[in-house]
């Protein structure tokens, strides 16, 4: 998969509304009214915030759970799905000093994360970009889409993972839900 780097941008203009934003652990970030989703890393000037990330290869997805993903993930930027929410996350420095085996352990074998995540699909489409190593104040930065009538299924998404023993490696998490302008 080739690396594509995107920038969200929070500010007064964007085809997404945020609709609400809140700190789930730790703080909150600035609140703004749109997001945009642009290609690239450069700064933007004149937003209220700008988060980026790179979509690349998976990390910590075996073979088997890959090709199902391929089978059953859907496209974004689906006509029908008018929801979307973008979870950045920042995980503590215990979790950064597990070897990247002990990480799987934890992500799969103990959370389910990815088995949880394949059964809201293709109902929730989801994609995930890396940003610790771009110097970010965020780990991770979570997009989802979904139609408004699986709302209900996205939050017991939310709920199965966040009672998960990976998010007791959360210190920093906003959700961020949004809707797409018509």
């Amino acid at each position: 998969m080739e690396s594509r780097f995107t920038s969200f941008v929070g500010g007064p203009t964007g085809p997404w509304k945020i609709v609400s934003m809140r700190a789930v652990s730790g703080n909150g970030m600035a609140l703004a009214s749109h997001l945009d989703l642009r290609d690239g890393l450069t700064e933007v000037e004149d937003v209220t915030w700008q988060l980026r990330g790179v979509a690349s290869h998976l990390r910590y997805t075996n073979e088997d759970e890959r090709k199902v993903l391929a089978a059953i993930q859907p496209a974004l930027n689906r006509p029908e799905a008018r929801c979307a929410v973008l979870i950045p996350i920042r995980k503590t420095a215990a979790w950064w000093l597990l070897a990247q085996d002990e990480r799987r352990a934890i992500i799969e074998e103990r959370s389910r994360h990815i088995a949880i995540g394949m059964t809201y699909l293709p109902a929730v489409a989801r994609k995930l970009f890396h940003a610790r190593d771009l110097g970010e104040p965020f780990d991770f930065l979570t997009w989802f889409e979904f139609a408004p009538q699986h709302a209900v299924a996205f939050d017991a998404l939310l709920v199965a993972l966040r009672s998960s023993p990976e998010w007791d490696y959360v210190d920093r998490e906003v959700e961020i839900r949004l809707e797409r302008k018509c």
